[in-house]
């Protein structure tokens, strides 16, 4: 058996290329920004936004179909990434902030969904994604969205790693820490708006959160931990 033929062979295909283009531009950004969720303890904070994310998903998708998905997920994505960055600075404790959101903003859209005819088919679709049914302009929209959200973090960088070990101290040193916070929550919203259609609202974690762990366990400098979460 060739065993180059059996690998490169199938992303022959069209739709299976798309999906590995999608899947390569998601493994490159999420991993990076998933370090700095790691680093921050973020992974509940990203969980309330990968549930505040649905309810634009399904308001887009009833309002224009399939082509609604990104505006409707884009204006909930940076909607609830501000109110969750505000919340977290008042007498709210994070983490009641963060189940405030999670569960108000799911809530909204399993109401939503579920006036659809297609009740089952459509949550279905929303929750677990259309991989193999990614389209060019899905792929273009991914690449710009990722974009947006790489640079917002890159830019911020040295302010984000200050901020992660040593917020008092990053703040002392002229750092604005709630900018930095809006940011990086932004910044996360947006690679969950990226990856929704493609893997799922549900299936977001799993690229977010995961490869910056691993990065973590196995690398002790941040040039290493970053390179290696996007490559895992």
């Amino acid at each position: 058996m060739d065993l180059g033929a059996f690998f490169i062979d199938p992303f022959a295909l069209p739709f299976m290329a798309k999906a590995l283009g999608v899947l390569l531009v998601l493994s490159v950004v999420a991993g990076f920004i998933g370090v700095l969720v790691n680093l921050r303890a973020l992974e509940f904070v990203s969980d309330g936004l990968v549930h505040a994310v649905f309810p634009g998903l399904v308001i887009g998708f009833v309002v224009s179909g399939r082509e609604g998905l990104y505006a409707g997920a884009v204006v909930a994505a940076v909607a609830a990434a501000a109110v969750l960055t505000l919340l977290t600075r008042r007498a709210v404790t994070s983490d009641a902030s963060t189940a405030i959101v999670l569960t108000g903003m799911f809530s909204i859209g399993i109401i939503v969904v579920s006036t659809q005819s297609d009740y089952v088919g459509q949550l279905d679709q929303l929750l677990f994604g259309r991989l193999l049914t990614v389209t060019d302009a899905d792929l273009v929209q991914t690449i710009v969205v990722c974009a947006i959200a790489l640079l917002l973090v890159l830019v911020t960088l040295k302010g984000q790693l200050f901020r992660a070990f040593d917020g008092p101290g990053a703040a002392a040193a002229g750092y604005r820490v709630l900018a930095l916070d809006l940011v990086l929550n932004v910044a996360i919203a947006l690679v969950v708006v990226a990856a929704s259609n493609a893997v799922g609202n549900l299936l977001v974690l799993a690229v977010l959160i995961v490869p910056g762990a691993v990065g973590r366990l196995i690398a002790g400098r941040f040039g290493l931990i970053f390179g290696l979460a996007a490559a895992f």
